[in-house]
């Protein structure tokens, strides 16, 4: 019995050196595994410093490009007003064009038969010119015509 008992302890001593074996083993595996994710994370920890460095650059120049764009805003509504205040006054010049042109329709509407008249008299006048002109003109061609009649006759006679 006793052997038994010394087989059973060497047993016992033979799985606990088998079990420190493999526990030992798991053991170096996981430290292999630990520096493998310390220095992951220490690549990561400077990526995100360099992240965070970007980011705060990023939001620098956004913040810089809101300045920007606010006081760009502000110069474009001072020239919105300026064009509002010339479509004000386009508005105005035409209401006031339109007030003349109203008037002047009205006097024109009143003068109707003088202006009628003085048209008339224009047509007149014009014939009498363009008659004048063209008794002129036949004066000045029958005095050509005698004068070439004239030498022609001198020609003759010489």
């Amino acid at each position: 019995m006793i052997i038994i008992l010394y087989l059973s302890v060497a047993f016992i001593a033979i799985a606990f050196f088998i079990l420190v074996m493999y526990i030992s083993k798991t053991l170096n595996s996981v430290r292999v595994s630990l520096e493998t994710v310390t220095k992951t994370l220490g690549g990561l920890e400077k990526q995100i410093e360099g992240v965070t460095t970007e980011t705060t650059a990023l939001l620098q120049k956004t913040n810089h490009l809101a300045e920007d764009l606010q006081r760009k805003s502000e110069s474009l509504n001072s020239v919105v007003d300026a064009v509002k205040d010339v479509g004000t006054t386009v508005i105005h010049f035409n209401q006031t064009l339109q007030g003349i042109t109203n008037a002047v329709d009205k006097q024109v509407e009143g003068n109707k038969e003088k202006i009628s008249q003085v048209i008339q008299w224009s047509n007149v006048i014009l014939e009498l010119k363009d008659k004048w002109r063209s008794k002129k003109q036949e004066k000045a061609l029958n005095t050509k015509r005698k004068i070439s009649i004239k030498e022609k006759q001198k020609d003759i006679e010489r």
